[in-house]
């Protein structure tokens, strides 16, 4: 049951060779300005449900296919061979991306309150606080450099604990929920849909991104590639401007978002509830305040040696695609 409720918000598993990845849905908008086709890159099918589900795309005078992907990893690797033109993630597989020089430029900034994300513990554990985690080993999903990893990076400084006083394992999400579910793993770092299916079946939230334990902000990043092109780039501004008006609903309307969750990726409805309380609600342009809050994450993760380089994130964006 578990492993069905996860893998039912996925299409793939970040270990496919990248050639088995980006599963394209047909695409959403007829016509086309000059043959533009944008091919959005997407993780377990969020942004699609997000335009879908409030009818952003009508209208538009371009088409969209969807690159769909079980995590950053695998979507930043499909915009470095050109198989997507953009990227959507939390802050630090954007940072984790740039560092590993994948090509590309974050346009647009996302932002929620950072309930999202969370380390939970099996409700029999014995972690009752962060301090209770030093020796322990706590499973981190995806892998390296997720926005789970800073989540619990930065609440272990805040706790007066090292990084080095837990043990880290990096597992894909439903591989760790597969153990977690079965008891296998008692701490566990996660987000998204993962965290509502481990909560609901037999987790205990020990702590969350709220109250800015994480930053709170995603990107949306572009290839260099597509940023090259004028046609592209014309249809990317206006996507996002599309995005921004999509998201917006999805506050104002979470009734009809969760069920569209529920309807596109097989969530039951308390999940799906969850997810849609907990979904990035505003788009904006990246300004001094979004790179600074970021760049804090990225000295963080250097310092402990996760980010390697570490990135001038103010250097990591292109403002002239959203005005």
């Amino acid at each position: 049951m578990i492993r069905r409720l996860a893998a039912a918000a996925l299409s793939l598993s970040a270990l496919l060779a990248l050639t088995g990845c980006g599963a394209d849905s047909a695409a959403d908008t007829a016509g086309g300005q000059g043959g533009v086709t944008l091919t959005i890159g997407d993780q377990a099918k969020t942004l699609q449900t997000i335009v879908a589900a409030s009818d952003a795309l009508k209208g538009a005078k371009y088409k969209v296919k969807w690159a769909e992907f079980e995590g950053a990893a695998p979507l930043y690797q499909a915009v470095q061979a050109g198989a997507a033109d953009t990227a959507y993630s939390a802050d630090l597989p954007a940072l984790q991306a740039l560092s590993g020089g994948v090509k590309f430029k974050n346009v647009a900034a996302l932002k929620n309150d950072g309930h999202h994300t969370a380390i939970i513990v099996r409700k029999d554990s014995s972690v009752q606080s962060v301090k209770d985690l030093k020796g322990k080993k706590v499973v981190v999903s995806s892998a390296k450099g997720s926005i789970a990893e800073y989540l619990l990076a930065n609440v272990l400084q805040q706790n007066g604990l090292k990084y080095s006083d837990v043990q880290v394992q990096y597992l894909l999400p439903t591989d760790a929920q597969a153990a977690f579910s079965s008891g296998k793993v008692e701490v566990w770092a996660t987000f998204g849909v993962y965290q509502a299916v481990g909560l609901q079946q037999g987790g205990r939230l020990l702590v969350d991104g709220a109250d800015g334990r994480i930053s709170g902000y995603g990107f949306i990043g572009a290839s260099e590639k597509a940023l090259s092109s004028p046609a592209k780039k014309t249809a990317l501004g206006d996507f996002l401007e599309r995005l921004g008006t999509a998201l917006k609903w999805t506050d104002t309307h979470q009734d009809a978002y969760a069920a569209a969750i529920e309807r596109r990726n097989g969530a039951d409805p308390a999940v799906a509830k969850t997810l849609a309380s907990a979904a990035y609600s505003r788009l904006l342009p990246i300004t001094s305040e979004v790179n600074t809050k970021v760049q804090g994450v990225a000295d963080l993760m250097h310092g402990i040696g996760v980010l390697e380089p570490n990135v001038d994130v103010s250097k990591s964006a292109d403002t002239s695609v959203l005005k």
